[in-house]
C-alpha cells in the first residue's frame, strides 16, 4: 500500500468515525443545562471499553457481547456503526465480506484466520478515532456502571 493510500484510508477513517460520535452524542434527548442525555455519556463509555474488550476477549466475542446488549441505545448505535464501516464503508475489509446481508456477528466469526485479524485491526483503529471523538464531543460521564 503507498503512503497515500494509508493516508487516505486513516482520513476516510477519521471522518466515519467523526460522524459516529456525533450520531452518538445525538442518542436520548439533550439535557437543559448544555449535558449531553445518558444515553450518549453511555455510548463515550461504551466507545472506550470496546477495544479494551476486544483485545481480552477477541472480535468475535465483544462483537457478539455488543449485538447481545443492543437492547440499550449505545450498544445498538455501536452494533450498527461497525456493520456500517466495516462491510459497506472500509475500503481495507468491505471486500472481505461477501454476503453483505449477513449479521457483522455472524460474518466475523466465518473469516479465515487472517482476514479476521485485518477486521480486528481495523475496528481497533476505527473505535480509538471514535472514542477520541466521542470524549470531546459527549458531556459528562454515564451514571451506568455497564
Amino acid at each position: 500500500m503507498s503512503t497515500n493510500t494509508i493516508k487516505s484510508v486513516e482520513q476516510k477513517r477519521a471522518s466515519q468515525a467523526y460522524e459516529y460520535a456525533k450520531q452518538g452524542q445525538k442518542l436520548g434527548a439533550s439535557q437543559k443545562d448544555g449535558e449531553d442525555s445518558n444515553e450518549a455519556k453511555e455510548y463515550k463509555s461504551y466507545t472506550k471499553k470496546l477495544a479494551m474488550m476486544i483485545k481480552t476477549n477477541g472480535l468475535g466475542a465483544t462483537i457478539a457481547f455488543v449485538k447481545a446488549k443492543s437492547s440499550k441505545a449505545a450498544y445498538r448505535k455501536l452494533y450498527e456503526q461497525l456493520s456500517g464501516w466495516l462491510i459497506e464503508e472500509c475500503p481495507v475489509t468491505h471486500f472481505l465480506f461477501e454476503n453483505k446481508d449477513k449479521e457483522l456477528v455472524e460474518a466475523v466469526i466465518h473469516l479465515p484466520f487472517h482476514e479476521y485479524r485485518t477486521v480486528t485491526v481495523e475496528t481497533l483503529a476505527l473505535m480509538a478515532w471514535v472514542s477520541r471523538f466521542a470524549e470531546g464531543l459527549i458531556q459528562g460521564e454515564s451514571t451506568e456502571n455497564n
